[in-house]
């Protein structure tokens, strides 16, 4: 029953993406640049944790997800999952851990493009990413142009999140051939795109691994946000995660290699590591280096087109959650013409600029870019290990026909996620204080979920008071 409601209200929604779409967008969603600079922190043993985050956490995470697309595809993907899997309160918990990780990730749009623009213009652009009255500014013009594609809806969101990700496409295989094409002119000597090396044991390895290993490959579930809006969402969107998979680890393993022949572990910048690394190979071109400006600025547009689909999806879940009347049904309404949900766009525009503003107060650039991943990740570890949970918990509730591989895949990928979630709250960059960086963190996590369990009792007293006074004036 709870099913075919979903489905009746996704029937008045466009059905625009197609298997293409699907494709590129879990490759626009599932690399994001910056991890490319925590797995440089790695140094050469960056290869191993690649394969051993592919193999715990990448596959498994790509299997359950694939199986519950299939089993269910419906508009919101992980909220519904969990909704009926666990019920209502877990299902919005689910949903607003989600929101608020991704409303984070949009917040950030600032700071991410004035440290990209600080390289492509090189030293004498410096001060635009420590211009805090810029960052604002720029939060202010670029969380509009956001709010006003996704008001559009995916007929035109798609093309954007399509060439974010062709550009994502271009400028990692550029990145990647550039140290072979530098030895080839001899001016690097050396380079070995898969050294074979051990990690140490340690606290710091492990931290960097579980960032790689979640931070850097998770996301495949977030495209079914859209399943009410995809052609043949049943059979499209499993295809699209085993399609994306081995592309997506090639890269990342690949890429990490080559900014490691430009830049050393303690000097990588977690924030730019690619336009970073193109800057340094570029320099030995002399006038071609002009190239690396406009590969830097290439980076730049793969990260705004990844906030156009972010802001997309987050205005999905208020709707579907309206739908299930867990949310007011403010949130619900779409827009006449776009069949888009202009309420819950809004919603996202507003708080995603607050928080982007509230980050800025008393910290370094670096180190408020740092913070909010952290706050981001810890966020987003909570969905993930419910998703886990499902083939291992509810799949009798759901009809769920369960392989070994499956609940295998799901163990491996509860247990990576745990392991980040607890390693989530120690810093790997330096900060001015690891204490508060620690409590931070861990209070944002704890008081964003004690938030979140609060609002849902306080909507759902409604919804209990609602229903009396309905039945009594029967």
């Amino acid at each position: 029953m709870a099913e075919r409601q979903v489905e009746a209200h996704s029937a008045s929604l466009r059905k625009d993406l197609r298997l293409i779409d699907l494709i590129l967008a879990q490759i626009l969603v599932v690399i994001v640049p910056e991890f490319f600079g925590t797995a440089v922190k790695a140094g050469a043993a960056h290869v191993m944790l690649w394969i051993c985050a592919v193999v715990l956490f990448f596959i498994p995470q790509g299997l359950v997800v694939a199986k519950l697309n299939r089993l269910l595809p419906l508009e919101g993907g992980l909220y519904e999952w969990t909704r009926l899997a666990f019920g209502d309160r877990i299902g919005f918990l689910t949903a607003w851990n989600v929101w608020l990780s991704f409303i984070i990730q949009v917040s950030q749009v600032a700071l991410v493009t004035t440290t990209y623009v600080m390289y492509a213009f090189g030293p004498r652009a410096a001060w635009i990413a420590q211009s805090k009255a810029l960052i604002l500014a720029a939060s202010v013009v670029l969380i509009a142009v956001l709010m006003w594609v996704a008001r559009l809806g995916l007929r035109v969101g798609k093309w954007v999140s399509n060439a974010g990700s062709v550009i994502t496409l271009l400028t990692l295989v550029g990145l990647i051939v550039l140290p072979f094409v530098l030895v080839r002119r001899g001016t690097l000597p050396a380079y070995h795109p898969l050294p074979w090396v051990v990690p140490p044991l340690a606290l710091f390895t492990l931290s960097v691994f579980g960032r790689m290993t979640f931070g850097a490959l998770s996301g495949f579930e977030y495209v079914a946000i859209f399943a009410g809006e995809c052609r043949d969402p049943s059979r499209h969107l499993a295809r699209s995660v085993l399609i994306a998979a081995p592309v997506i680890a090639l890269l990342y393993i690949l890429g990490t290699s080559a900014i490691l022949a430009f830049v050393s572990p303690d000097a990588v910048d977690i924030i730019g590591p690619v336009p970073q690394a193109l800057s340094l190979g570029f320099q030995s071109f002399g006038v071609v280096g002009i190239v690396a400006p406009i590969a830097i600025l290439l980076v730049l547009a793969n990260y705004l087109c990844s906030y156009s689909i972010y802001v997309s999806g987050m205005a999905r879940l208020p709707m579907v959650a309206g739908w299930d009347h867990l949310v007011p049904d403010w949130f619900a309404r779409l827009h006449p013409t776009y069949r888009t949900p202009t309420n819950s766009i809004l919603a996202v525009g507003g708080v995603a600029l607050v928080t982007g503003t509230v980050v800025l107060i008393g910290v370094g650039v670096q180190e408020a870019l740092f913070q909010l991943q952290s706050w981001i990740w810890g966020l987003y570890s909570l969905p993930y290990l419910v998703m886990f949970a499902i083939p291992l918990l509810s799949a009798r509730r759901l009809g769920m026909q369960v392989s070994v591989w499956i609940r295998a895949a799901a163990v491996s990928g509860f247990i990576v996620v745990l392991l980040f979630l607890v390693l989530a709250v120690f810093p790997i960059v330096r900060v001015e204080s690891n204490g508060e960086y620690t409590v931070k963190t861990i209070g944002v996590v704890v008081g964003a979920n004690v938030a979140g369990a609060v609002l849902y009792a306080l909507g759902n007293r409604k919804r209990m008071d609602r229903t009396l006074t309905f039945r009594a004036g029967l």
